[in-house]
């Protein structure tokens, strides 16, 4: 390490894009993993009106991962040492766990309850994140905002879906 850096200095901009992308990236592909071979199943249930068409799932989510990880990225960014900077990256990886979490619950066990169990407190972290990055940064506050618009039209979707396929 040179004199003219040290651990208390914001990350590089490609070792903050990578720390950005990986963990949004995992996510994506385990609820990918999670997610494409239960489709069939996926198409037999009944759906609340507005369900969109199955195509535009993957753009969408595609889309808001991109933005997650712009979010995370700007928040990396700062000094380690900033206050609430900690307590948001927690609170961001919470609620991508959840994410991650929910493609198993809904799909992969095909419970459109545990669905529910899970997105509840999903969309709940999510709000306290884009308020929490929002205090450090207001663009990656802006950024996590349609995924919290998605995430709580998910949850109608999922709420939809269990009510119509009890």
């Amino acid at each position: 390490m040179s004199s003219s850096t040290s651990l208390w200095d914001p990350p590089s901009r490609l070792v903050a894009g990578v720390a950005a992308a990986a963990p949004v990236l995992a996510a994506a592909l385990l609820g990918s993993f999670a997610t494409t071979p239960n489709i069939p199943w996926y198409e037999t249930l009944a759906k609340p009106p507005l369900t969109p068409p199955n195509w535009v799932f993957g753009p969408a989510w595609t889309a808001l991962y991109i933005l997650m990880a712009y979010a995370f990225y700007r928040v990396l960014r700062l000094a380690p040492g900033t206050t609430g900077r900690r307590t948001a990256i927690l609170v961001f990886f919470a609620q991508l766990v959840l994410n991650a979490a929910w493609s198993f619950a809904f799909f992969h066990a095909r419970s459109p309850l545990l669905g529910l169990v899970v997105i509840l407190p999903m969309a709940a972290l999510l709000v306290a994140t884009i308020i929490l990055f929002w205090r450090l940064d207001r663009v990656a506050g802006y950024a996590l905002a349609p995924t919290a618009f998605w995430v709580a039209f998910a949850t109608y979707l999922n709420a939809g879906i269990f009510v119509l396929n009890r």
